[in-house]
């Protein structure tokens, strides 16, 4: 991926993951901590939400990473980031 692809899935998973946030009252971060922990929602309605907000927390943290590494390896090219 490049660097502009990076940027816009991650602004695309951020709207999605605020989204679950609102619903449910709890940062990603928080609900994904219990969620590895095996920790079931309340409602089984939620156990698709809880599902797909896990999958979005996981591709969101790993573009993240993306996102550092190629912002590294930018800046090891250049002395700039602006082209």
């Amino acid at each position: 991926m490049v660097l502009q692809e990076i940027v816009e899935d991650i602004h695309a998973l951020r709207e999605d993951i605020e989204a679950y946030e609102r619903k449910y009252g709890v940062l990603s971060e928080t609900f994904y901590e219990l969620y590895l922990k095996g920790e079931e929602p309340e409602n089984a309605s939620w156990i698709l939400d809880w599902s797909d907000w896990a999958g979005a927390y996981k591709i969101w943290l790993r573009r993240k990473e993306q996102y550092s590494n190629a912002i590294e390896d930018l800046r090891g090219q250049s002395d700039s980031l602006l082209h």
